[in-house]
């Protein structure tokens, strides 16, 4: 059984890719089985990055068309870019707009701002529109970004936990239950990662299935009680390239 390594971006310094695959160096150089590589993102930034090698479809400026061409998975950008980002989504046909909106602010451009961008180039025509949040219950009102909150009051949009979504895109479920251990990796593990970060949801399904989860993080902020809760087994802090690989090998002890 090999070891699932499944970690999200350590913000803007490392991409998932990059993290899984020093992590998986760091498995091997310690003797272990070449692991399973799954980079994951939370419904947010990198969501594109993490589903379209599993789903296939093609990218364009700011957004991924997927199931030939009937949903657009799009990424919010800097101020006047994601209104024009869903607009374009429309314009290729899109009829579900999948917003990876989960964990940000409003990335420059706020929900309002995005609403009335699309309402002037003619609105959504018909088109169904999802927003990933970072929360897992988002029928909590603010729980999640301005930006999400808003497009579902203005727009209608359906709101969605971000986190849940990928996994489920990536039949994450059934990858871990074919694991001997899963290893997540979170830039920061804090609080939120009881909330709806793609890492405590992880160690959420890994615990619930018997799976050992062990976590590697460049800033370990949970208390006791919390790594408790999320029944980690091991977290090893580390934040570049380097260091991640090497807490790959050390890991190793615990598989």
């Amino acid at each position: 059984m090999p070891v699932l390594v499944a970690p999200d971006a350590f913000g803007f310094a490392l991409r998932a890719p990059q993290v899984a695959a020093a992590i998986g160096r760091g498995l091997e150089r310690a003797g272990i089985a070449p692991p399973e590589l799954c980079p994951v993102a939370g419904g947010g930034r990198g969501t594109v990055e993490a589903l379209l090698p599993v789903l296939g479809g093609e990218t364009a400026d700011g957004f991924a068309l997927i199931e030939d061409g009937g949903t657009a998975i799009v990424e919010p950008g800097e101020a006047g870019q994601t209104g024009a980002r869903i607009t374009a989504a429309v314009d290729a046909g899109a009829a579900v707009l999948i917003v990876a909106a989960a964990g940000l602010p409003d990335s420059g451009d706020s929900g309002a701002r995005i609403a009335a961008a699309v309402e002037r180039e003619g609105g959504l025509r018909g088109a169904r529109l999802v927003v990933l949040c970072e929360a897992r219950d988002v029928t909590i009102a603010g729980a999640d970004s301005a930006l999400a909150q808003t497009l579902a009051r203005e727009l209608g949009a359906k709101l969605v936990p971000g986190a849940g979504f990928v996994l489920d895109a990536l039949g994450f479920d059934a990858r871990m239950r074919a694991a001997r251990a899963v290893i997540v990796g979170d830039g920061r593990l804090d609080a939120r990662a009881l909330r709806g970060r793609v890492a405590g949801e992880i160690a959420t399904r890994a615990r619930q299935a018997g799976v050992p989860c062990h976590a590697i993080t460049a800033c370990n902020e949970l208390n006791r009680f919390d790594a408790r809760i999320l029944d980690l087994q091991a977290i090893i802090q580390a934040g570049t390239t380097d260091e991640i690989e090497a807490a790959g090998a050390s890991l190793a002890a615990y598989l």
